[in-house]
């Protein structure tokens, strides 16, 4: 079993809704075809601070979204808890709002109805239209909220993605690769928007990602998941405090350094080239 990961010493300062998130002692394990169990997840020990942004990393497979799904209420593990606060994940949890990789919109809906859609049900109507408002003025589609999703581009459309999972305050907003569908430059400025979004809406984050240098960009702490070649299931491998205050400078060499040793933790070497495993993971290679 892993040792559990500590929060980051100099976390984000949370807002009122934010949760801390504590896994301990999860796994999860699923059927296999032969009739037996295959592990995916295995010891996961991790404390995450409220209003703390945590990235994953980790080989395709290894079990990343499945440990997003169980801190969201929307899978269970075979052993161990996830509790947010003081209080047990539960099924579909409240507490918890999700980002895709697709935005997932409706498209016969406008952008505005759209947003509206991840607010809370019974709530004051007024109220729920001023703050979708305030939230299209904050991903910067206020201009745009009476558009239908194919009349504007990818990158607003997951915009406003990023809002719907907002209007509910979460407590912790689960990320599973938002801007992987996203074209390279659109993707910068989209992991810019982010942490604009968090320093307005500073709630809790985990964000799973494929993208060494985007972890390196949003994250308090980095979690690199992965096997250790002898027993069943991805456990924490690693655990790195990103250096330095957001918004980073992504020439940096101190991050370039570490971009290295999170690299090599992958099985790629610094020229994105896996050294004796199968790796599907491409990691966008940017020139510092």
């Amino acid at each position: 079993m892993s040792t559990i990961a500590p929060a980051a010493p100099a976390a984000v300062a949370a807002r009122e809704t934010a949760a801390p998130v504590a896994f301990r002692g999860l796994g999860r394990a699923f059927a296999a075809p032969d009739g037996g169990e295959r592990e995916v997840l295995r010891g996961i020990d991790l404390e995450v601070a409220a209003g703390e942004i945590v990235a994953i990393l980790g080989p395709s497979g290894c079990g990343k979204s499945t440990l997003l799904r169980i801190a969201g209420g929307l899978d269970r593990p075979t052993s161990g808890e996830v509790a947010i606060g003081e209080a047990p994940v539960t099924p579909y949890d409240v507490r918890c709002a999700v980002g895709f990789q697709e935005p997932r919109l409706l498209p016969w809906r406008s952008i505005e109805r759209n947003v509206a859609l991840g607010l809370p049900r019974g709530g004051d109507r007024r109220e729920g239209r001023e703050h979708v408002a305030r939230l299209l003025e904050l991903v910067g589609l206020a201009d745009f909220a009476g558009h239908r999703p194919h009349e504007v581009s990818g990158g607003m459309a997951q915009r406003a993605s990023l809002a719907r999972a907002l209007a509910r305050n979460p407590e912790v907003l689960l990320l599973d690769e938002p801007f992987g569908a996203l074209d390279a430059l659109t993707r910068l400025k989209m992991q810019d928007l982010l942490l604009d979004v968090h320093r307005a809406e500073p709630t809790t984050v985990l964000l799973v990602t494929h993208d060494v240098d985007e972890a390196l960009q949003l994250a308090d702490r980095i979690v690199l998941l992965g096997t250790d070649g002898e027993t069943p299931g991805a456990g924490i491998r690693q655990t790195v405090v990103v250096p330095g205050h957001r918004p980073r400078d992504r020439g940096s060499a101190e991050l370039a350094e570490l971009r290295g040793r999170l690299l090599d933790g992958l099985g790629i070497d610094r020229h994105g080239t896996a050294r004796g495993i199968q790796a599907t993971t491409t990691i966008p290679h940017y020139p510092y």
